[in-house]
């Protein structure tokens, strides 16, 4: 098909699968549950980093997660106890466990208390158009803090050429605000231009059938890559064919 027919067809699965019944079995679920900012972006960032995998399992223990913190995230980072802390032994999400969402929140306080909060964060380390280098700057905040070297796998780094795409997931909760009610847009200083469309083996392949992309591997030059073609079809929103490439991935296509 010829581009405006790849539009159209894109726009139109768009369509389908964003709105509120998206919610019902993805993990955006978990920061829908909080009204507060803070809340609502650290219940989306931990529920984002453990984002792979079935997705019922993930909003298991994202919710699991929420139980630990009292439902107060915000509050659970900026003002635990020791004790607090001491709940949080005995998680585990596949690789992810008690250590590494221990130096999470303690990443995250650094973060509210030292650098004017994750938006600040993000919107303040902006290059070229895209946010390559505001993923990079958050995570050598988050890595301030004292972590085990396994811990490095669960922030990836774009500028290490990986695809990033649960931080890059996040981020559409975030920015995008377009009122279909799916993602959250809090975050009113940074445009969704900036965005780049997660990347996984599901989209990958899909972006791959529909000669969006032509690299083999789901790497920040994959990103960069079906970045360009998305920002052809809509240079104000491109991640919002995230939910096409979503979409026809679940359809088989």
């Amino acid at each position: 098909m010829n581009r405006d027919e790849l539009k159209d067809h894109l726009d139109a699965k768009v369509e389908q699968y964003n709105n509120p019944s998206f919610i019902d079995n993805d993990p955006i679920q978990i920061p829908h549950q909080f009204e507060v900012k803070e809340d609502i972006e650290i219940a989306g960032f931990l529920a984002a980093t453990i984002a792979w995998g079935n997705r019922k399992s993930t909003i298991r223990s994202s919710n699991r997660m929420m139980d630990l913190m009292g439902n107060s995230p915000y509050d659970f980072v900026m003002n635990h106890s020791a004790e607090d802390l001491d709940r949080l032994d005995g998680f585990v999400h596949r690789t992810f466990n008690s250590r590494d969402l221990l130096t999470m929140i303690k990443g995250l306080r650094n973060i509210y208390e030292n650098h004017g909060g994750m938006e600040a964060v993000f919107r303040n380390n902006i290059q070229d158009g895209k946010l390559h280098h505001s993923i990079h700057h958050f995570r050598k905040l988050i890595l301030e803090t004292e972590h085990e070297r396994r811990f490095l796998k669960h922030l990836a780094d774009p500028l290490a050429n990986s695809a990033a795409k649960r931080i890059h997931l996040f981020l559409r909760w975030m920015v995008r605000n377009d009122n279909r009610g799916v993602d959250l847009g809090i975050w009113k200083t940074i445009s969704p231009s900036t965005l780049s469309c997660p990347l996984d083996v599901h989209s990958g392949r899909t972006a791959r059938k529909l000669n969006l992309l032509a690299r083999k591997y789901d790497d920040r030059k994959a990103v960069d890559e079906l970045d360009a073609q998305l920002r052809l079809l809509d240079a104000n929103d491109p991640s919002k064919y995230d939910y096409a490439l979503f979409g026809l991935s679940v359809e088989g296509f």
